[in-house]
Order: structure tokens, then C-alpha cells, then sequence
């Protein structure tokens, strides 16, 4: 692989006795394989996941359809290899990460082609074009994806166009590729029940797909800012806020934590887990050195307006995992000059909180999530 002018990495495979290249795609990060071979139909299981667990990517020029089972067999593969026993929820955390790393790496070399206008010149294809126009913006040149990504990419299109039912909301969000969709309704049960200290004005700070925004503009608030940084969540909140026929009261602002000025309510949702983010897809779940966390609690004092709440939104999954202690927060907060109100308690319902198999079970069904109501 190699760097062109553009800065894109290109990858470079021999095929029919030529040298070939092509631009490089991966939102989740991952580097260019160094090694590429080209596979097609007659390529086993077996011998597909020991080359990509060597490190060897497999260029695929046989049938779509038959590369997606062959991607599913190795993933079998990997399901049958004996777990590492964890003596700690801590260890079992980081067992967890690596096994998902090592998984992704290897299912990652499973690489399909795209044309300069995301066509796949293979067998029984789909029409992937507007889901990949969606993700990755005009097409400009031929590429290389990983099976794998492609799927993500598929997916996420599909959930942008069927939404997402926010049932306090009455009605959907529709969320972009790359952007957190709000699949746990616990947390905006609690937004959606807390008495609101004003209906003038709030703040939602890192907003993504811009649903709490939304939220607290139909329960009443005259004005909402919504902020975030990550062009994607901004393009996203913008066009579902516009969906929900809201943009005259939510206003969505670029800005890293908080806009300007000062609010009688401002509102937080940050990553919950204090750990690396291994891609930039990553960064909506972990939240390195509680950046986030404490950029918010730290810049709170500056904007709430007198006799103002901050409601903060986390799970104490950080606590059952060992990432972090209730002291460590109860600190953060005396430290930032916050006092806490009241705090609000939920039980997740999602599907993790009661799966036996999952091997974090035993913090997830620990897990509380609250809504911290702060004033300083």
C-alpha cells in the first residue's frame, strides 16, 4: 500500500500477471492489507479464514452472494475458539475488546471491488450505490471495501430510511451512517418525564442524531440548541429536525460541548464508557480519559443560567466493568462546582441487559441508568 498525492491509501495486488491498485476505504480505521491474493467461488472456508487469520486479504471476483456465506463461515470459525476465563468484570471487559478487535480484523480481509460509481462488478451484486453515496459522498474513483463494512454500510442505509420509533417522541428518527442510533429508550423515558426548570431555552450538548433535541422541543421548550462537531451527526440532526417539522425551535450549531451564552437547562448524553475508541465509529460507546464526561461537567458552571439544571444521561455500566468508581464521578462533580438535585433511576430494557451468553452479562444486568440533575 501507498500513500498517493491525495492522501487516499491505495492497495496494490497482482492479478493476471499485472499490477493493479486501488483507492483504499475504511471508516472503521483499519490500516490497507499489505498482503492481497485473489479469491473467487472455489476458495473453501477452512482455507479463507487461515489466510486472513495469517493476514492475507482476499480480493473476491466470484459471486456476492456466495461471499457473504463464505463471511458468515468464518465467522463461525472464530465463535469456535475457546474464550479466554476472566477472574474480573475488568478482564473480562478487555477479553471482550480483544476478541471483537481480532474478529473484525479477520473478517475485515474479506475485500470486495467498487466501481468509481460504488457499482460491484460481481455476480448476483446488489445495488449498493445510494447506500455508499450516503456514506462515503460522491464517487470519484474505483475502491476496494471490505465485505464486512459493506454490510454495515447496507444496514445503516436500511435503518436510515425505515427510522428508528422513539415512542415518548410519537414518532421516528431517522440515523445517518457513522452516527448513534437512540435504540435505548430508557434514557429518553427519563428526558421525557423530568420536570423541565423552564420552557424558555436549553442546550443539547453532542447531540447526534439530534433526538433529545427533538424531544425536548415537543415537550414545550420555545428554543433548543443542539451541538456537536462530527459533520455526520450535524448533517443528520439537521435533516431529521427538519423532518419533524422543528426547525423553527431547534437550532443545530457546530461547536465542541457548548454554544455561546447561557441556559436555564442544559443536557448531556455522553459516551458511557471510559475506554479507547479502537475506530472513529467507536467514539458514540467510548469515551477516552471521560473527556466528554468531564468537558461537560467542568464547562457546566460557566453556562447554566441562575437557579439552572444540567441534566446528565449515564449508565453505571462504567462502575460494574471496573472502569470506573461512583467516588471517581462524586468527585468530578464537587470538583466542578455541581451540587446534585435529584437523580433519576432506570432499568435497561434492551436485549444484552438479560442475554446469559453475553460475556459482560453479569455487569449489564447490574446496569442502572440515571438522569443526573445538577445545579451548581
Amino acid at each position: 500500500m501507498h500513500q498517493p498525492d491525495g492522501g487516499a491509501t491505495v492497495v496494490n495486488w497482482t492479478e493476471a500477471g499485472e499490477s493493479r491498485s486501488a483507492r483504499w476505504r475504511s471508516e472503521s480505521g483499519s490500516p490497507a492489507p499489505r498482503r492481497v491474493t485473489v479469491a473467487d467461488d472455489r476458495l473453501t472456508a477452512d482455507a479463507a479464514y487461515r489466510l486472513a487469520s495469517e493476514g492475507t486479504a482476499l480480493l473476491w471476483r466470484g459471486d456476492f452472494q456466495n461471499a457473504r456465506q463464505l463471511l458468515q463461515a468464518m465467522a463461525r470459525r472464530i465463535e469456535r475458539k475457546p474464550r479466554k476465563a476472566a477472574t474480573s468484570p475488568i478482564e473480562a471487559f478487555n477479553f471482550h475488546r480483544q476478541h471483537q478487535s481480532q474478529r473484525a480484523r479477520t473478517l475485515g480481509m474479506l475485500l470486495l471491488p467498487l466501481e468509481a460509481d460504488y457499482g460491484i462488478p460481481l455476480r448476483r451484486a446488489p445495488n449498493v450505490k445510494e447506500a455508499c453515496a450516503e456514506a462515503y459522498g460522491v464517487g470519484e474513483e474505483d475502491s476496494i471495501v471490505s465485505l464486512r463494512e459493506l454490510l454495515g454500510v447496507i444496514g445503516a442505509h436500511e435503518w436510515r430510511k425505515k427510522g428508528v420509533d422513539i415512542p415518548v417522541l410519537g414518532d421516528r428518527i431517522h440515523p445517518h451512517y457513522g452516527v448513534f442510533s437512540p435504540v435505548r429508550g430508557e434514557y429518553l423515558k427519563l428526558v421525557a418525564e423530568t420536570p423541565l426548570p423552564s420552557s424558555k431555552l436549553a442546550f443539547d450538548i453532542g447531540t447526534g442524531t439530534g433526538v433529545l433535541a427533538a424531544l425536548l422541543a415537543r415537550r414545550g421548550l420555545k428554543h433548543v440548541v443542539a451541538t456537536d462537531q462530527d459533520p455526520r451527526a450535524l448533517a443528520c440532526a439537521r435533516q431529521n429536525i427538519a423532518r419533524l417539522g422543528l426547525k423553527g425551535r431547534v437550532e443545530i450549531v457546530e461547536a465542541d460541548l457548548f454554544p455561546d451564552g447561557r441556559a436555564p437547562l442544559i443536557v448531556c448524553n455522553p459516551p458511557w464508557l471510559p475506554a479507547r475508541a479502537h475506530s472513529p465509529l467507536e467514539h458514540a460507546i467510548y469515551d477516552p480519559d471521560s473527556r466528554m464526561l468531564l468537558g461537560f461537567l467542568n464547562g457546566l458552571a460557566a453556562h447554566l443560567e441562575p437557579g439552572g439544571e444540567g441534566w446528565l444521561l449515564l449508565s453505571d455500566l462504567a462502575e460494574h466493568l471496573g472502569l470506573r468508581t461512583r467516588e471517581w464521578l462524586l468527585t468530578a462533580l464537587s470538583a466542578a462546582g455541581l451540587n446534585v438535585v435529584a437523580r433519576l433511576d432506570t432499568k435497561p430494557t434492551h436485549p444484552r441487559a438479560s442475554d446469559a451468553t453475553d460475556p459482560l452479562h453479569a455487569a449489564r444486568a447490574a446496569e442502572i441508568t440515571s438522569l443526573w440533575r445538577l445545579a451548581v
